[in-house]
């Protein structure tokens, strides 16, 4: 990893909870933060390991808990009593899905961040970090999102991270968990394989020699943010004493169309583009200002090029290892230790 994450992680007084700790982001928190020394419980649907097996607990300093957070009795074994911090990743994070099943949004994001607090109240969890977004402001046209913009979500996945956040909020100012919601703008960066987001659908259409539709003329702005800026981000707000929301992006705004550019660089392969309708609740714009977040001492360190050369590896037909193999390497070694 580029950035050295040993340096960047505050001590904490017990154990970590990261759910979603088997997703794309979580998979590299857990190397980061085992890499740093942290005893960590990882809490998700499916397994770490997935098929391809492994250590079961990194030389006893990571815990697994496999199941869904709905279920009482799964978030109860997850928020150990001794947890010191709760990373809280997972969700359901599909804005098109959530348009067609809002009420499964809702159990999934609000009211399983709702009794995860509600666990850090009664086990005095000290630190909650919650994977929020940036669409909780909804559409601002061209202006520069700030964290005081109004919560105005167009959808029902932006409406659960604002709900998350404002319950976030309370459970800090009534019991004094330091609450901070982190909005990540676009993440993407190794390990994206499985998700079908923009940048690895054109990873896809480079490996596989077809094309790409681009939404609207392709002129959207966008600010995207590779994976290990993001975890930097975390390791920020998680080091500071701020509470709040805190945005989490490149501070770079990009259009549509200079992705697809920028990904015929990298992979040396002339990916065809085609214009398709923009999609319900897509905002036409998406400007971050990071200045909250770089006062607490984040300084994102990967351009547009230089994060996309570190996915391409993933798809590219020459057999690289995957980050998911590199992941697992990690905290294997670290085990062995």
């Amino acid at each position: 990893m580029r950035n050295d994450f040993r340096s960047r992680m505050p001590a904490t007084q017990g154990r970590v909870l990261v759910t979603g700790g088997s997703g794309f982001i979580g998979r590299r928190l857990v190397a980061a933060l085992v890499a740093a020394g942290a005893e960590v419980t990882v809490a998700d649907l499916k397994p770490f390991w997935g098929s391809s097996g492994g250590p079961a607990s990194a030389g006893g300093r990571v815990h697994f808990v496999v199941g869904d957070l709905s279920d009482l009795a799964v978030a109860d074994q997850a928020v150990q009593p001794g947890t010191d911090t709760i990373i809280h990743l997972a969700a359901r994070t599909s804005v098109l899905e959530s348009v067609k099943d809002p009420e499964t949004t809702y159990r999934n994001n609000v009211a399983v961040t709702a009794g995860l607090l509600e666990l850090a109240r009664q086990r005095s969890v000290r630190t909650f970090l919650f994977a929020s977004t940036n669409a909780v402001v909804g559409n601002v046209g061209g202006a520069v999102i700030t964290e005081q913009a109004p919560l105005r979500p167009l959808t029902p996945y932006g409406a659960t991270k604002a709900a998350s956040e404002m319950l976030i909020n309370s459970y800090a100012a009534a019991y004094r968990i330091r609450g901070v919601s982190l909005r990540f703008s676009n993440v993407y960066g190794p390990g994206m394989q499985h998700k079908d987001s923009f940048i690895p659908r054109l990873m896809r259409a480079a490996r596989d020699g077809t094309g790409v539709k681009v939404r609207g003329d392709g002129t959207m702005i966008r600010d995207v943010i590779q994976v290990d800026d993001v975890l930097a981000g975390i390791f920020a707000a998680w080091r500071s004493d701020h509470t709040g929301p805190v945005i989490l992006g490149s501070g770079r705004a990009v259009t549509v169309n200079e992705m697809v550019e920028t990904a015929r660089r990298v992979t040396g392969v002339a990916i065809p583009a085609e214009n398709a309708p923009i999609a319900q609740g897509e905002m036409p714009a998406v400007k971050l200002d990071i200045s909250t977040a770089r006062a607490l001492g984040y300084a994102p360190t990967y351009d547009l090029e230089a994060g996309m050369a570190t996915v391409w590896p993933d798809f590219a037909p020459d057999g690289a290892r995957t980050a998911g193999d590199l992941d697992a390497a990690a905290l294997a070694t670290e085990g062995a230790r």
